[in-house]
């Protein structure tokens, strides 16, 4: 049975229910309204123990009364709120994307797409909202990004500009994949201010007679020192060069198999002893550029120079899977040295033994793979201070491979087929190095 309970005028209705004690709080009311309450919670507890009502599941005894026995007579518990859906912002989708194609791409590639995108968030902001991007704000973007400061006191190049807009392009086609972003890309129309097309390759007489004439700003002359190639007679006096000056025992050995394949940094310090074959002289390199989403590879014949250098390489191999490797520890470095405590990911002992000529079974000192960072850095090093420091890179030994050999008649698709995927530009900076193959068409036109 119920009873009636008044604390301050506020009643509360005390009941057991299945051998609990409930509480059914009435509050402030009149004393005639409580007691009427009470005897009505009586008379449906009586209906529930001779099972002539019944309670519906997941409703609470107290709940039941409150309503008087009648749930379909409460209004409808409201829908659950829908659950928000995520705007994708501009660094939202720079995240997603990086995060899907970190993996196939090169390095280079992606340190180039995330300072592509610092450049779009900084103009539109991080929460820029990307499925709203029209015309009007790429145009805004080429224009603010136009009157931006180059290198060496130019300003930025349009075709700068151009790629940070074809890495977003790239990552909006992908998102377009999923319905996230529209299916056509806002750039029709987008207007680029004019650029200047890259000089041809040259050599270093051409580049100093050029710039002795005067009237050339830095930027300029360092335009030209971009397009130097080495020739045939020049490049072996480098790689002397290079032999004397090297602080490393592998840069000599780099530098003579990039100027002798035309393979990429990157391609240099991925190559691996298993892809060197010194009894057929041809060595297999590895690619990420050729075609989208794959590693290809290239054979590319080695040159009997490369061959003698690669054999007295192998004999001072420190060990490692790596064509070119290094100690994990290197005296007064800043990255690799016991000071620092540096461990490298392919620090451990190894043995080199087996088919490749020249490498003897010894106990080795703990490796490491050489980054394209400290490629390059090793490299300005080695040629500061000498007469050949104007070279920029080791893409330089790239160029003056194909210039060798386009300047000796070399078809040029078997030179591609060496050097790997090159743009049509490029191409045609390459293109007057090929005198054999002009006169030859000039001579059908005048004899």
């Amino acid at each position: 049975m119920a009873s009636l309970q008044n604390r301050n005028g506020s009643f509360r209705i005390l009941f057991r229910y299945q051998g609990t004690q409930h509480t059914l709080t009435l509050g402030k009311v009149d004393e005639d309204e409580a007691e009427g309450k009470a005897a009505q919670v009586d008379y449906l507890l009586m209906r529930l123990r001779q099972r002539l009502a019944f309670v519906p599941e997941g409703m609470g005894i107290v709940a039941w009364l409150e309503c008087d026995g009648r749930p379909e007579s409460l209004p409808p518990a409201p829908a659950p709120p829908e659950p928000k859906k995520q705007v994708l912002t501009l660094k939202l989708a720079r995240e997603r994307y990086l995060a899907t194609h970190e993996a196939s791409l090169e390095a280079t590639t992606i340190e180039s797409i995330r300072t592509h995108f610092r450049h779009l968030e900084r103009v539109f902001g991080e929460k820029f909202e990307l499925p709203s991007l029209t015309l009007a704000d790429l145009q805004r973007y080429v224009d603010k990004r136009a009157k931006a400061k180059g290198i060496k006191g130019r300003k930025l190049s349009p075709a700068t500009i151009q790629k940070e807009v074809v890495t977003l392009r790239a990552a909006w086609f992908w998102l377009a994949k999923s319905d996230e972003v529209p299916s056509r890309f806002p750039n029709s129309g987008l207007r680029y201010p004019k650029g200047t097309e890259k000089p041809p390759f040259m050599t270093r007489k051409e580049i100093e007679r050029r710039i002795s004439f005067g009237g050339l700003s830095e930027a300029e002359e360092a335009d030209l020192w971009e397009a130097l190639y080495l020739t045939v007679e020049e490049l072996p006096k480098v790689l002397k060069l290079v032999k004397e000056q090297a602080t490393q025992p592998f840069i000599y050995p780099m530098v003579c198999f990039a100027g002798h394949t035309g393979a990429r940094r990157s391609e240099i310090v991925r190559a691996k002893l298993a892809d060197l074959d010194l009894d057929d002289d041809i060595v297999t390199i590895h690619e990420k550029k050729r075609v989208r989403g794959k590693i290809t590879t290239r054979r590319v014949p080695i040159s009997p120079f490369l061959k003698k250098v690669l054999r007295e390489w192998l004999k001072v191999h420190p060990g490692g899977q790596f064509l070119f490797s290094q100690s994990a520890i290197i005296p007064r470095s800043k990255k690799r040295s016991e000071t620092t405590g540096h461990q490298s990911q392919g620090s451990r002992k190894t043995t080199l033994s087996g088919r490749m000529e020249g490498v003897s079974q010894r106990k080795l000192e703990p490796v490491a793979s050489i980054t394209p960072d400290e490629a390059h850095d090793h490299l300005k090093r080695t040629l500061v201070g000498t007469n050949w420091e104007r070279i920029r890179g080791w893409h330089v030994f790239r160029h003056s491979f194909v210039s060798a050999c386009a300047s000796r008649g070399i078809d040029q698709r078997l030179v591609e087929t060496w050097a790997g995927h090159m743009s049509k530009e490029m191409s045609r900076r390459y293109a007057h190095l090929y005198p054999s193959t002009q006169q030859q068409a000039l001579a059908k036109v005048f004899g």
